[in-house]
C-alpha cells in the first residue's frame, strides 16, 4: 500500500517524454560504445587503484551502456530504494489523505520533470545503492548514456577513444571511493538515512519555508543557491546533515576530477580540453534550465566539483600525503566549512598526523 504513495509509472512516462530522443540513439556509432565501455572501465580501474590507492573490494567494474529511457528507469528504481524508509513512514497518512491520489500524481510529474531533464545532460554515473534482497546484476553498475556521449563526441569534435576513456575514469573513481574504503558506503547512506528519518510532511514546515524564501528575496539573496528546494524545506537537524552530505560530496566530487585528469594523463592528452568545455557545460544553463538546477539543487552540486578541487589541490599545497587521511576514518572527513577553507581543515588534521 505505502508503496503507491509515489506514482512511479507516471514518473517514469513523463521523464521519458521530458527527455525526448537524442538523435545518436541511432547512430552507426552506437555500435562501438558497449566495448569501448567495457574495455575502457576495465583499463580505469588500475589506473585509479595506482593513483589513489584505492582498490575495490567488491570485485571487477561493470560497465552499462544505456540510452536515456533506461537511465531513467535505473534512476526510478534507486529512487524507490532510497526513499523506501520515507514511504514506510508516511506511505499511510498519504495513502489515507483525500488529497492523496492528486499528491501521487502532482509529485511522480515532479520528479519525472526532472529525470527527464537530467537524462539529457548525464554522461555516465556509479550506482553506490546496493540492497541484498534484490537482484545483484542490476546493482554496483557503472553506467553511461551512450547517446549523450556521442552528441558531445561530434559536437566538439572529441576524439571518442580518448573522450570514453577519460569518462570511464571519473566514473570508477567513485566506485573505488565506496567500494575501496569499507565504511563509505553505510557511512553515506546513514546520511541519507539521517536526513529521510527526520522528514515531517507538516504543511506548516511549507508555510514557514516559504517564510524564509520571501525574506531572502527581500533582502536581495537567492534562496535556492545553496542546495536548492531541499535545503530551503529541511529542519536544522537536516540542514545540518545536508551540510555533512554536502561536504562529503564535494571531497568525492573533486577528487573524481582530480583523478580522472591525472590517472589518464599519458593516455588522455586531450583531457585539459575536456575539463574546460564540460566546466563550460555545467556553467550554461538559462532560463527555466536555470531556475530547474537551483529547484533540485543541481547548481550547488556543480559547484561541488570546483570547491572540492580547490580543497584538494590547497591540502596537497601544504601535505600532500595527509589527503590519504580522508580515507581512514569518518572523522577525518572535510565538512563543508572545511571544503570551502580547507586551513582549518589542515589545522585539525595536521596535529593527529604528526602525533601518530
Amino acid at each position: 500500500m505505502a508503496a503507491a504513495a509515489v506514482d512511479w509509472g507516471l514518473a517514469e512516462r513523463v521523464a521519458v517524454r521530458v527527455a525526448g530522443q537524442e538523435p545518436f540513439a541511432r547512430s552507426y556509432h552506437a555500435d562501438s560504445l558497449d566495448g569501448d565501455f567495457a574495455e575502457f572501465t576495465a583499463l580505469a580501474e588500475g589506473l585509479v587503484a595506482d593513483e589513489t590507492g584505492l582498490r575495490s573490494l567488491a570485485g571487477p567494474a561493470r560497465a552499462r551502456v544505456t540510452d536515456r529511457p533506461g537511465w531513467i528507469r535505473a534512476n526510478i528504481s534507486s529512487f524507490q530504494r532510497l526513499l523506501r524508509p520515507i514511504i514506510d513512514k508516511f506511505g499511510d497518512r498519504l495513502d489515507t489523505s483525500p488529497l492523496a491520489p492528486v499528491a501521487k500524481r502532482v509529485t511522480a510529474a515532479e520528479v519525472g520533470v526532472v529525470l527527464g531533464w537530467m537524462s539529457t545532460r548525464v554522461l555516465g554515473q556509479y550506482d553506490l545503492l546496493i540492497i541484498e534482497d534484490e537482484d545483484p546484476d542490476d546493482q554496483d553498475i557503472v553506467y553511461y548514456v551512450g547517446p549523450n556521449v556521442l552528441a558531445l563526441e561530434k559536437q566538439f569534435a572529441f576524439p571518442p577513444r580518448e573522450f570514453r576513456l577519460w569518462l570511464a575514469l571519473h566514473e570508477v573513481t567513485h566506485r573505488a571511493q565506496f567500494t575501496g574504503v569499507p565504511w563509505m558506503r553505510p557511512h553515506f547512506l546513514a546520511l541519507v538515512e539521517r536526513t529521510l528519518g527526520a522528514v515531517d510532511p507538516d504543511p506548516a514546515r511549507l508555510l514557514d519555508a516559504m517564510g524564509r524564501m520571501a525574506d531572502a528575496v527581500r533582502t536581495g539573496q537567492n534562496p535556492l543557491s545553496d542546495g536548492g528546494i531541499m535545503t530551503l524545506l529541511a529542519s536544522p537537524e537536516q540542514r545540518a546533515v545536508l551540510d555533512e552530505v554536502s561536504g562529503l560530496m564535494s571531497l568525492l566530487e573533486g577528487h573524481g576530477d582530480v583523478t580522472m585528469d591525472r590517472a589518464g594523463v599519458d593516455l588522455v592528452p586531450s583531457a585539459e580540453r575536456f575539463s574546460r568545455v564540460l566546466r563550460q557545460r555545467r556553467q550554461q544553463a538559462s532560463g527555466f534550465n536555470k531556475l530547474l538546477q537551483q529547484l533540485i539543487g543541481l547548481e550547488a552540486k556543480l559547484a561541488q566539483y570546483e570547491q572540492g578541487e580547490k580543497f584538494i589541490h590547497a591540502v596537497e599545497a601544504v601535505d600532500p600525503d595527509l589527503l590519504d587521511r580522508v580515507w581512514e576514518d569518518p572523522a577525518n572527513l572535510p565538512s563543508l566549512a572545511e571544503i570551502r577553507h580547507p586551513d582549518t581543515w589542515l589545522d585539525r588534521l595536521r596535529p593527529a598526523a604528526m602525533a601518530s
